[in-house]
Parts: structure tokens; sequence; C-alpha cells
């Protein structure tokens, strides 16, 4: 069978992702290549900054033979960014160096179907600015997919929210009926797809209770009616739950995926039953998108003390 190769774009260089990068290869052995997009001199600094010691690989700008590379070596290519210290504060200026190696990423994927693709993390305030919510709307723009997906994925549960990086006022408009079936049907079709099993899906409300003071709330107009449609095409969905009991552990054994109607409502709970022991998965891109589930850390930059199981379990999901 061919490797195949795993992407993984370094992301903003002024945090905690080669360091955990570098502890994450010295514990597993990985069968399929890993191939890190990402400045070498930046990598040499924060290597030696850090007290690792890898041997160094630049692959072939013209990405060939990129499925018959091993892991004897850090697999790199090469994204040019000037610096002057190993960790410096985050700041717009890594912006263009960041852009530029998604693009290199998106240029192999394009033509190496069997590549699949991890980034490390970016600070949204300064990379995307506004005008993306997400990592995962901006590779959707990328890659001009309307539809996508953001699943929060740990084997024993996974949560996904209908709408993500918004704020709390918008959500309401920001939901519909077509919205959660769309997002129901990405997420089995991966389950299927992936894990060769329909997944068992609780759905949330939006209100507290699921209850609303108002004449007729979301759960009525928008909620219960995508439920019913989804249960007629034999999805295996139900909902809508109230968000403050759905996560207790009796509830929990019934279900593969808890969809909520917002980013915190489903976040903040899986956090704190798996801490980092999870991935992020954009479901609906033209490629298998995985990112850890942590963000730059710059409070840790360059402390030695990140843990890895987030990359790991990323690496490990690819490697499979």
């Amino acid at each position: 069978m061919p490797n195949r190769p795993i992407l993984v774009v370094a992301g903003e260089p002024n945090s905690v992702f080669l360091e955990i990068f570098f502890k994450s290869i010295k514990r597993i052995n990985y069968k399929n290549p890993i191939i890190l997009i990402v400045s070498k001199k930046l990598l040499i600094k924060q290597m030696k900054s850090l007290n690792f010691n890898y041997k160094i690989k630049t692959v072939n700008k013209n990405f060939l033979g990129l499925d018959h590379l091993d892991n004897k070596f850090i697999n790199i290519i090469n994204v040019d960014y000037i610096f002057k210290k190993p960790f410096e504060e985050i700041s717009l200026k890594s912006n263009k160096y960041i852009n530029k190696c998604f693009d290199v990423a998106l240029n192999i994927l394009t033509s190496n179907k069997n590549c699949s693709l991890i980034n490390g993390p970016v600070a949204k305030r300064f990379f995307l600015r506004g005008t993306f919510s997400g990592i995962t709307e901006y590779l959707a723009d990328k890659t001009n997919i309307k539809n996508v997906a953001m699943l929060i994925y740990n084997k024993k549960l996974s949560v996904s929210p209908i709408t993500t990086h918004l704020p709390l006022k918008v959500v309401h408009n920001s939901i519909s009926k077509k919205k959660i079936i769309d997002h129901v049907k990405l997420i089995h079709n991966f389950y299927k797809k992936k894990l060769k099993r329909s997944p068992k899906i609780a759905i949330t409300g939006l209100n507290p209770h699921c209850e609303s003071n108002y004449k007729s709330s979301e759960e009525e107009k928008i909620i219960i009616p995508a439920i019913v449609a989804l249960s007629k095409k034999k999805y295996l969905v139900k909902g809508p739950f109230p968000a403050d009991t759905i996560f207790m552990k009796q509830n929990l054994k019934k279900y593969d995926v808890v969809i909520g109607m917002y980013h915190d409502q489903v976040l903040a709970p899986i956090k704190t039953l798996f801490e980092f022991d999870a991935i992020n998965i954009t479901l609906g891109l033209p490629f298998v998108r995985v990112s850890p589930d942590h963000g730059p850390n710059s409070s840790m930059l360059g402390k030695n003390l990140s843990k890895p199981q987030s990359l790991i379990e990323a690496l490990k999901f690819l490697d499979k």
C-alpha cells in the first residue's frame, strides 16, 4: 500500500506548535511520511533553543516523490520567514508567511489526492483580521467550498457547532433548518466513510431548557423541523436537548456526536471532559484537514512545558 503523506503547516511562527511537533515525533513512529511546511531557519533556531536534536531533509520543491519519504528525518518544505529571535511577540508580520505556507500545502493537495493536512494554530485576531471567523472558513474560501463543518473528534464522544466563531447576539439569525440538515449529512457521511458506521447524533436547542418567552422559539421554528426531516431520511438523530443536561454521563453513553447551535455550547463541555485529548476535523473540504485542539499559547512560548497530546492524536488519526 502506498504511503499517504501528512502535510503539516506550522502556522503561527511565534506559537508553541514546533515545540509540540518535536515532542510528538519523538514519542511515536508514524508509518506515513510527515512533511512540515515551515521556515527552515526558524525550525533550526527553535529546535536548538528547546534542546531537541533532529536531522532535517529538505523536500523537492516540485513536490515529487512525496509518497516515497520516511520519517528518519524531519522532512520540510522551506518557506522563507524573516525574524530576529527564535521566539517573538505575535504580530501582523507573520501573515504573508502563514498564507504562503497554506498556499504551498493547497497546491500539493490539489495534485496529490493521497495527502492529508494538519495545520498548527494561528492568532485569528492578526491572521484572519475579521475576514473569516476561523481557519475552517478560511480553507473553505480557498477551496471554493460552501458547506463545511467543524467536528471536535474524540473516539468516545465528538461535538460539532452549527455556528463557529460568532458573537452570541447574531447566532439566532445564523441558524436555519437547511444548515442543520446539511451539517448532519456531513457528519454522517464522514462517520460512514472513515469509521464505517452510522453515528448516533444528539442535537441541542438554542435557548435555556429549549424554551423561550417568545410566542415562537428557534426550537419550534427551526430545530425540531430539521430533526423531523432528518429522522424521515433515517438519520439517527434525537433532540432538541437542553445543553445543560445533554452532557451528563448517562446521556453521553447513548450518542457518538452532540451538535450544538454555537461554539462554546459544545466546546466548553468537551474540553472539560477530555481536555486536549481531541482533534479538530474540517468536514466538507476536498481533502482531510485536522488541527490540534489548542491555540498559539504565547504565554508558554519557549518554556518547553506544552503537552503534545492533541497533535499526537491528530497524527495518529491520519496515520491509520
